[in-house]
């Protein structure tokens, strides 16, 4: 239970360090932050085929991939309503932001950035918290340390948005700070929920996998191909051999 604990704080925190660098790179590059962002979609991806969906199928007294394929569907279906019903951050330019704000007030803008950035991270923190229902401590660790490292390249571009649309430097670290508690709620429900009946693992699994596929092709790599699409690719594939490789020895 301590390391559950552990984690879920790494991971939930992991926003709150990419914005406090955020801070200190407010005028980093767009490429940069490309190549991180890629860097960290290549590493979910590995940890969402081989940490969670290919277990889906190999738990429960009759593992079957139908199980499986239908957990991936409802948890990018799910993402996907969530996305209709608030519009993610990366679709909205600083000056959609600040004319939102104009015209609706300082509440409104705030509630916008909190259920922006809330519509994955719940997602991404049941993912966390599931992988540990598998029993490989080493297995759920990379799967959260994948997700980790995706939330620090978010911390960072989603600070300087909310800076120009004039948010005070304490309102939107605040801000951050509430994003990742939402992925530290999301962690523990995901490890109760596999804890109280395994008879769920597969699905959740699979759900959770799903969740992280969507967000991949449905954010991250778009966000990523600004000046083209080489370097990302080839950081994307760096990120994905290396959670391989951390696969292969840690688990």
């Amino acid at each position: 239970m301590n390391i559950v604990l552990l984690t879920a704080l790494g991971v939930g925190g992991a926003t709150v360090i990419g914005a406090l660098i955020g801070f200190g790179f407010k005028n980093l590059s767009h490429r940069f932050s490309d190549l991180i962002l890629s860097f960290a979609a290549g590493v979910m991806l590995c940890a969402a085929a081989f940490g969670l969906i290919l277990p889906s199928m190999s738990y429960g007294e009759n593992p079957s991939v139908f199980v499986t394929i239908l957990g991936i569907f409802c948890g990018a279906f799910l993402l996907n309503l969530l996305d209709k019903a608030v519009p993610h951050l990366h679709r909205l330019s600083g000056t959609d932001i600040e004319s939102h704000s104009n015209q609706n007030g300082q509440l409104n803008k705030v509630l916008l950035f909190v259920m922006a950035i809330a519509i994955h991270n719940l997602p991404e923190g049941i993912a966390a918290g599931v992988g540990f229902g598998t029993g490989n401590t080493a297995e759920a660790l990379t799967i959260a340390g994948g997700i980790a490292l995706q939330n620090i390249p978010e911390g960072m571009v989603i600070i300087a948005p909310m800076l120009a649309s004039g948010m005070s430097k304490k309102r939107t670290l605040l801000i951050a700070a509430m994003t990742g508690v939402v992925e530290v709620v999301g962690t523990f429900l995901g490890y109760f929920a596999v804890s109280i009946s395994h008879a769920i693992l597969p699905f959740a699994l699979a759900f959770a996998g799903g969740t992280m596929l969507y967000v991949i092709s449905d954010e991250m790599i778009p966000e990523t191909h600004h000046e083209g699409a080489r370097g990302a690719t080839y950081a994307l594939l760096i990120g994905f051999c290396f959670m391989l490789a951390m696969d292969f020895y840690l688990g």
